[in-house]
């Protein structure tokens, strides 16, 4: 693989649709590897942007808004690093040959809706999940629980990220409440939704799976340690890897992520989440670009997620290896406002073997995550224990106090 220079003719541009903060991550990977990145993201000084060459403010579930922009910086690759794309329009950019997308339009189609991934595992690939239904309007919710779901359930908009518009049904009262907070928290507005029937799992985790290319140049399926990892109102708060579970079911989780990643196709890293009771092991979704709960493999491994994902994409060669065990803690914005500061900084940082990252979000709110401690101890259990302490540490404060 040979690389350019940024900024000239020679360079390799890559295009990043979403500069949250594992975008970020993935743009200062690439940057070290001599690539020329270009941000696109809702609003202005989203974090990634802030490290890219250039950036720009666009509207990307506007498909004509995104093709504009795809035809004036003319990329080599463009990489979605967020759900709400028009992924009709890199269908056909990637049908035309003006960029390679990755891992795949197909890919990036097919995950954001929860349908289509659904149907792909459990119908096409047959890969074990929990029951499920789908249903638009409160009546079909009702039928779906009553024909066999049952309770408790879970309510999800079929288009929805980081637990928005999800809710945990115990009894018939939750229904119509759930049914509003869904058509409230969808990506594109009120609409369809799936309803699964509850699993009596132990613990969930995380499966990063890297398909990159190999020695040969062919495409070979890659591996990290599995991470474990806790769920409020269906978004993360704290993460650690390895999360220790039996060969049987770590062999199982491998099997159900290399054939859906393989299905999908492409390059890159693919966040796999499964849940898992004993030896047994369900699908429950994956994420076709780095994933929130992996934020630990900055502390964890040789390289983190971020770099594996741009290795894969330039078609280097990659390295999941585990360095130390390790974990991470979610620092929420704790207020609204525009322009926050942090404090007790130092005194976080005084944990053994912490590390902080601040994403520089410009605007905070209540459940907003605005940056995340890390640490690395002999055990998980003491890797989790110094990530909480380092983020109980961070203070965040409105930008009028002294």
């Amino acid at each position: 693989m040979k690389l350019g220079t940024p900024l000239s003719n020679s360079a390799t541009r890559v295009m990043l649709l979403g500069c949250g903060e594992l975008g970020k991550e993935v743009i200062i990977a690439l940057q070290r590897l001599g690539v020329e990145v270009i941000g696109v993201d809702r609003y202005a000084d989203a974090p990634g942007m802030q490290v890219a060459h250039r950036s720009h403010v666009v509207t990307m579930t506007d498909g004509a808004a995104l093709r504009a922009v795809i035809e004036l910086e003319r990329p080599h690759f463009v990489v979605p690093e967020i759900e709400a794309i028009a992924t009709a329009t890199l269908v056909e950019i990637e049908r035309e040959g003006l960029a390679v997308v990755i891992p795949t339009a197909r890919a990036a189609q097919l995950t954001m809706n929860r349908e289509g991934i659904r149907r792909l595992a459990a119908e096409t690939l047959s890969l074990p999940t929990s029951p499920y239904a789908f249903a638009d309007s409160l009546a079909e919710l009702q039928a779906a629980i009553a024909g066999g779901i049952g309770y408790p359930c879970v309510v999800k908009p079929v288009m929805s990220s980081s637990g928005k518009g999800q809710s945990l049904l115990k009894n018939s009262a939750d229904v119509q409440t759930a049914w509003d907070y869904a058509q409230a928290g969808g990506r594109v507005g009120a609409g369809r939704i799936i309803v699964e029937g509850f699993i009596d799992f132990e613990y969930e985790i995380t499966l990063l799976t890297v398909r990159a290319a190999n020695a040969n140049g062919e495409i070979e399926t890659y591996f990290c340690e599995p991470i474990g990892h806790v769920q409020v109102n269906g978004d993360y708060v704290e993460s650690w890897q390895p999360m220790n579970m039996s060969d049987i079911a770590k062999e199982k989780s491998r099997e159900i992520a290399r054939k859906v990643t393989g299905n999908l196709g492409g390059r890159g890293i693919f966040g796999v989440e499964l849940f898992v009771k004993g030896d047994e092991v369900w699908f429950s979704e994956v994420s076709p670009r780095p994933h929130d709960t992996g934020l630990v493999t900055l502390a964890t491994q040789r390289l983190s997620e971020f770099e594996l994902h741009a290795r894969a994409i330039l078609g280097l060669p990659v390295d999941t290896s585990l360095r130390r065990p390790g974990a991470s803690a979610v620092i929420y914005g704790g207020l609204e406002a525009v322009g926050i500061s942090f404090d007790g900084i130092d005194a976080a940082l005084q944990i053994p073997e912490s590390d902080l990252r601040l994403f520089g979000k410009p605007e905070s709110f209540l459940k907003r995550r605005m940056g995340v401690a890390v640490a690395n101890a002999d055990t998980t259990s003491e890797a989790r224990t110094r990530a909480k302490l380092a983020a109980s540490r961070v203070i965040t404060q409105s930008p009028d106090k002294p």
